[in-house]
Order: C-alpha cells, then structure tokens, then sequence
C-alpha cells in the first residue's frame, strides 16, 4: 500500500504548489472575493437595481438619500418607442428604461387620471416626507406611448386612445386603475442610498466592479504580453539586443507611472479602450526585467544545451523549454499588476482623466462625492473607497499566496 509520504513525493510541482496555495487562507479569501466580483462583474446589468445604461437612471427628488431609503415611485410611459433587448444585449449595454420615475407621498384616481403628490425631501427635525407639488396625469398617458397624431378621448366611462404604433384601443376606467395599481406604482429600496443626482449607489457599485476587473485584465494582458516578449528575448540572445532592451526598459522605468499614463491619454484621447491602452503601456517593465533574469539563469541548464544541441529554433527553446519553467514569478507578478492597474484606473478616473461620466467607474464616484465625505454623508466617499481597497487587498493576497507557494523551500 502506497504510504502517504509516498504520494506525496509522487505529485508534480504544479499539484504541490497548488495544495500549498490552499492552505494559505488568507489566499483563499482573496480568491472567494475575486471569484464574486467575476460573477458580478459578467451578471453586471442583470443583478443590478438599476439595469438601464451606465446605471444613470436619475431621480433628482431622492438625491443623496441615506442606505436604505425607501420611497414610492409612479412610472410614467415615455412616449418614445424602446428597444426591448435581448438577453445578452442587456447583460454588455443594459435596457433603457421606457419610463420615467416620479416620487410620490400619495395617489388618488380622478376620472381617467391620476393625482398624485410629489416627494418633496424629509423634514430634518422630523424626518417626515414632505409634500411637493400635486400632479394630475391621464391613465393612458401612464401606461402607454401614445400617437401624437390623435388624442385620447373620455366617454362614458371608457377612453379611446391611439398608441405609438398606431394601433387604436377602448378601455375601461376601471381596468386602467386596477393596471396603473399593478404595474405602475411601485416601492423602491435604495440599499447604499443616492448620490448627489439620485442615481442609485448600489447599482453604480456593482457595475464598477465590471469596470475595474476589465482594465486590470486588460493592462495585465498587455503588460505580459510585451513584458515576456522583451525579457526573453534580452536573456535569451544577449549581447547587443540585451543592451538595447535594457536601455528601453531603463528609459521607461524612470518615468513616474502616472505621468507616463498622463501622457498617453493626453496624447490619444480619454475614451475606455485608451484609458485600458494606457495602463496596461505602463506596467510591462517589471514583467520584462524578471523574465530576463529567469532567462539568463536558464540559459545555461542542461535541458536548454541539449535542446540547442539538437538543432531546436530559438523560438521552440524559449516557448518549449524556458518560459514554461518561468511561469511562477510570471503569476506572481501578474497579480500584482492586476492590483496595480485597479488603483491606477481610480486615480486617473478621480482626477478627471479615466473613464469619464457618466460611466460607474469607482474612481469617478469618488471624484464626484468626495466633497461630502466631511458634509454629514460620508457614505457616498466610503463605499467606492472600500470597494478599491477590498478588490486590491484580495489580488495582494493571491500574489502573496502564490509566491509562497511556488517557493521550492517550502514543505507540504
């Protein structure tokens, strides 16, 4: 019978490393909270609250409302025609929403109309809603988008109107009432509250996260891509082109992350894809500096001389044979610039050079609610804030997990 010390020595490198890195808990953790926000970040507009693009559905009259506000909304049909999106239309750009959201304390039904009093804010001594200006609305004008070419005509308890697509319907007050109760007036939670436009917080969060995750996989794609290329290619040839690249990487390094990244988005725009661009240009140097050394320790192995030897291409060699054994410290670093790329995404989008409105970036929120963290709703600063030291803190311990892991003096 096979002892158990026995099975142990059997395992490959990759299953030592990676029973080592689950008996990390702290790396655990970190990989629980980065596999939520995957999950979040792909179900993006289908989980959220506020499914409409950009998350920039707003409701001025419940503006900078605390977490957990809740209030009643009336929907009011927009008269404009809405695409109605398929399911993954709606999972990458959300669904517009056909109506339009109205406050209200109360409602009554006059006729083949609505009354309803606005929300008007709380009274600070009281917190009692406030009443605001008292709103009649006709029933169809409520639930449908109506023609512009004919109106809608009151008769002896019905009314006859025409809708936007031209098709023409009588119905009875009563049903139109019991319709408006059903689908039309609504209570809503807001969970995180509002900010200063009355867009709600949570729903921007949530679709942050698909922000965030997106530019740290881009830039670390980017970033390993030139990085590997660069390195293996000065450790392998050496001489003249080590010299070269060395200069290159030498020349970059020096220049501070962010002016570098200033400088590219002012010099080819500050749309999403140039911001990803930008990042990711940024952090290839210390991917290519630590596959060279890896390289120029490999070069002279055993397994590579022979491989050379035998007439194998230097591609073949450093594809086959060198970068797979170099993929550690690759991972390793590859986490750290995950984490990286998110905090310099947020400081950019917090100085007006990221992702620009009304997109819910986490450094955006925090540049457009930073000024009431001192103004009795330090919420609004609080909540972007901890989602980025969150998101950092979970790739920091997975690249701490990881290295710890990899280190061949480590015992099971």
């Amino acid at each position: 019978m096979t002892s158990l010390k026995n099975k142990n020595t059997a395992d490959s490198p990759n299953q030592k490393a990676l029973r080592r890195l689950f008996k990390n808990k702290a790396a655990v953790v970190g990989c629980l909270v980065i596999g939520i926000a995957i999950i979040i970040a792909i179900l993006g507009y289908t989980i959220s609250p506020d499914d409409s693009p950009q998350v920039n559905e707003q409701i001025s009259a419940v503006a900078l409302a605390d977490p957990g506000f809740t209030t009643t909304l009336l929907k009011i049909r927009k008269n404009t025609e809405v695409e109605k999106r398929g399911f993954l239309k709606k999972l990458a750009y959300g669904q517009p929403n056909p109506y339009q959201l109205i406050p209200i304390n109360r409602y009554s039904f006059r006729n083949d109309s609505i009354l309803v009093v606005r929300y008007a804010g709380e009274n600070p001594v009281t917190n009692e809603a406030v009443d605001g200006q008292t709103l009649g609305v006709p029933l169809v004008e409520v639930l449908y988008a109506l023609s512009y070419d004919e109106k809608s005509i009151f008769n002896n308890n019905e009314v006859t109107f025409t809708r936007l697509s031209g098709e023409k319907f009588k119905v009875e007050i009563d049903e139109l009432q019991a319709l408006v109760k059903e689908k039309n007036i609504i209570n809503k939670s807001f969970i995180l509250g509002t900010d200063k436009y009355g867009r709600d917080m949570l729903s921007r969060l949530l679709l942050g996260v698909r922000i965030s995750l997106l530019t740290g996989f881009i830039a670390v794609i980017i970033s390993l891509t030139i990085g590997i290329l660069l390195g293996a290619i000065a450790g392998y040839l050496g001489g003249r082109m080590d010299d070269v690249i060395m200069l290159l990487i030498n020349t970059v390094w020096s220049i501070p992350t962010l002016l570098l990244v200033f400088a590219i988005v002012l010099a080819l725009g500050r749309g999403v894809g140039i911001i990803f661009l930008a990042v990711g240009l940024t952090m290839w140097v210390d991917v290519a500096r630590i596959v060279r050394g890896q390289v120029l320790a490999y070069r002279k192995v055993q397994f590579v001389e022979a491989a050379q030897v035998m007439g194998f291409s230097t591609q073949r060699i450093l594809l086959k044979h060198i970068i797979p054994n170099v993929l550690g410290p690759i991972m390793v670093i590859a986490a750290a610039n995950f984490a990286t790329a998110i905090l310099i995404e947020a400081g950019l989008s917090y100085l007006g050079f990221g992702i620009q409105p009304p997109n819910p970036s986490w450094g955006t929120m925090l540049n457009e609610n930073y000024g009431f963290a001192i103004g009795g709703k330090p919420f609004l600063a609080l909540i972007p804030a901890l989602a980025i030291m969150i998101m950092v803190l979970a790739f920091n311990l997975i690249g701490n997990g990881l290295r710890d892991a990899l280190d061949v003096n480590q015992q099971i």
